[in-house]
């Protein structure tokens, strides 16, 4: 049995055709951004989880992709491309942006681990780097400094540390991402201020 549409775009189970719902989306319907994540969301999540491999980074990027695409639905051509073909090419810039953030991270953690365990403790340089760290993980959260003297000073692993205090294995990653770019924030800020 075929399924009329009312002027609305809706058919006759209430649920909106893809063009209605297209510009719906477009016009900033609240419901359409509601229903366009019961169509896609589950396709979203796959298409993250099968390139990054992490339940919680596919999350986080699900959400990322249906926010986007919320905030600049204003550039969507309704007539030029379906609205899910948009919504999985926004899913593959932000798969893209999420392995690059990991290779930052990455980046990043080794260059804390190498400058917290290199040099000889009576280089001056070195305790005030050392005596930084202290600080700066002095101004994180419980859990976050918990997570980062147990990564630093006891070399745990990922799963070591989550399976130590009991976390998910995604929380205790971003716990250390946060940490790591919030340490290398505030040292950058401290440089350029020695520098000016």
């Amino acid at each position: 049995m075929s399924t009329a549409t009312s002027d609305s775009g809706r058919g006759e189970d209430g649920i909106l055709g893809e063009d209605a719902l297209a510009r719906a989306f477009l016009e900033g319907d609240e419901f359409a951004l509601r229903e366009a994540y019961a169509r896609w969301g589950a396709l979203v999540f796959r298409l993250a989880l099968r390139s990054l491999g992490d339940r919680a980074d596919a999350e986080d990027v699900t959400q990322q992709v249906f926010l986007a695409a919320w905030r600049s639905r204003g550039n969507y051509l309704p007539g030029k491309t379906a609205l899910g073909a948009w919504i999985v090419g926004i899913t593959r810039h932000r798969i893209a942006d999420a392995h690059e953030a990991r290779a930052r991270h990455r980046r990043l953690e080794d260059e804390l681990v190498s400058e917290a365990s290199v040099a000889p403790p009576e280089q001056p340089d070195d305790l005030a780097e050392r005596a930084m760290i202290v600080e700066e993980l002095d101004r994180l959260e419980p859990t976050a400094r918990h997570v980062m003297r147990l990564a630093f000073y006891e070399q745990l692993t990922h799963s070591e540390i989550a399976e130590t205090l009991d976390l998910p294995i995604g929380t205790v990653k971003s716990h250390i991402r946060r940490s790591l770019i919030r340490m290398r924030t505030r040292w950058e800020v401290d440089d350029g201020a020695h520098r000016t």
